[in-house]
């Protein structure tokens, strides 16, 4: 499915280009949030904005993430270990799942784990955005 939308992001027609990235940003506007917009903003500078966004988006994700295996960051979690960290996970968050949230706390246990749990994957929600400020105020200290 990714492969396609690639395939049409980059298409030498602007009206399928236009169409293809509208429809990939609602998608990830309606699995992202708890609350969403019914439909994004469309003009020409948006639309200009939403095609590149949704071209780096398809073309990491058709890429593995540039990584070299699916469970690198998890086999190499070692080298930070040391490094203080907050994991804060939205209760709702479907394009990051709780379990990949969980198996990195299970791998990095000195890390804080803290569930959200009145938001998605957005950092903009207000239950994330206290968790975060809490988080960034607490590293101060």
């Amino acid at each position: 499915m990714i492969s396609a939308y690639k395939k049409l992001l980059e298409s030498e027609d602007a009206s399928k280009r236009t169409l293809a990235s509208r429809q990939w940003a609602l998608f990830g506007h309606r699995i992202m949030s708890l609350r969403v917009p019914s439909d994004p903003i469309s003009n020409e500078f948006i639309d200009a904005a939403i095609l590149a966004s949704a071209r780096i988006e398809t073309h990491f994700f058709v890429n593995g993430g540039f990584l070299p295996s699916d469970n690198y960051l998890l086999d190499h979690i070692f080298k930070i270990r040391h490094i203080p960290c907050v994991i804060i996970q939205g209760r709702y968050d479907i394009v990051c799942p709780m379990k990949s949230a969980w198996e990195l706390h299970k791998a990095w246990p000195e890390a804080k784990f803290v569930v959200v749990p009145d938001a998605g994957h957005l950092s903009s929600e207000a239950g994330t955005i206290s968790e975060l400020i809490r988080a960034t105020d607490n590293f101060r200290k």
